[in-house]
C-alpha cells in the first residue's frame, strides 16, 4: 500500500514553546513541491509523546489540510494506551488522514502476545489502514517477525516501519510476511541494505 519516501514530519514549534502550525503548512508544500510521495506526522520524530491529544488532532487537521489529497497522510496515533490508540486512531480516520503508525508501546514492555493483543485490538476496532512501528531504542520492546506474522493475517494491518537496526531480525521478518505487509525502512542509515533484503 505504501512505497516511495515517506517523511516523518518534524513539529516545529514558536519561541514561546507551542506548536508552529502555520510553518507544519509549509513543510507540507516543500515536500509536495519536491516530490515526497507521503507524509507522517506525529511519528517520535515529531515529538509524539510530548504532544497533548489537542495538539496532534490539529496537527493531523493541518496536514490533512495541506497535502489536500495530493500524498498520503500517516497519522502517529499509537501509544502506550490501547484505548488511547483506539480513540486517536478514530478521530484520525474522520479528519482525512490515509492511515495510521502505531508504535510498539513503550515505557510498560509488554510480552509478545501483549504486543499481538494491543495492535489486535486497534485493527479490529478502528476499520482503517495501520502500519506498525517496530523501534525498540525508543521504546524498550521489540516486536519479533513471528508476531508480526501473526498480526499480518488481519486485513487492516497493511505494512511494517521496521527500525530495530538489526537486519537480521529484518531478512527474517520478510521471508515470514511474504507480499502480505509492505515493510518499509525506519531507519535511514539502514535503508539501502533493507531494500536489498
Amino acid at each position: 500500500m505504501f512505497q516511495g519516501t515517506i517523511v516523518a514530519l518534524v513539529t516545529p514549534f514558536d519561541k514561546k514553546g507551542k506548536v508552529n502550525y502555520s510553518k507544519i503548512k509549509e513543510l507540507v508544500q516543500f515536500h509536495l513541491q519536491k516530490g515526497t510521495d507521503a507524509l507522517l506526522p506525529c511519528g517520535t520524530t515529531g515529538e509524539s509523546p510530548t504532544l497533548s491529544k489537542e495538539e496532534k488532532l490539529k496537527i493531523f487537521e493541518t496536514v490533512v489540510e495541506a497535502a489536500n489529497g495530493n500524498i498520503p497522510v500517516i497519522a502517529g496515533t499509537g501509544n502506550y494506551n490501547t484505548a488511547e490508540s483506539i480513540e486517536m486512531t478514530l478521530a484520525a480516520k474522520k479528519i482525512g488522514a490515509d492511515a495510521a503508525l502505531i508504535i510498539t508501546p513503550y515505557y510498560n514492555k509488554p510480552t509478545q502476545e501483549g504486543l499481538y493483543r494491543h495492535f489486535r485490538e486497534i485493527a479490529d476496532r478502528t476499520d482503517f489502514p495501520l502500519v506498525i512501528y517496530n523501534v525498540p531504542g525508543r521504546t524498550g520492546v521489540n516486536i519479533l517477525p513471528e508476531t508480526v506474522a501473526r498480526l499480518a493475517d488481519h486485513p487492516r494491518i497493511v505494512a511494517v516501519k521496521e527500525a530495530s537496526g538489526n537486519v537480521g531480525q529484518i531478512s527474517r521478518l520478510h521471508r515470514l510476511v511474504g507480499t502480505r505487509l509492505d515493510v518499509l525502512s525506519g531507519d535511514d542509515a539502514l535503508t539501502l541494505p533493507i531494500l536489498s533484503v
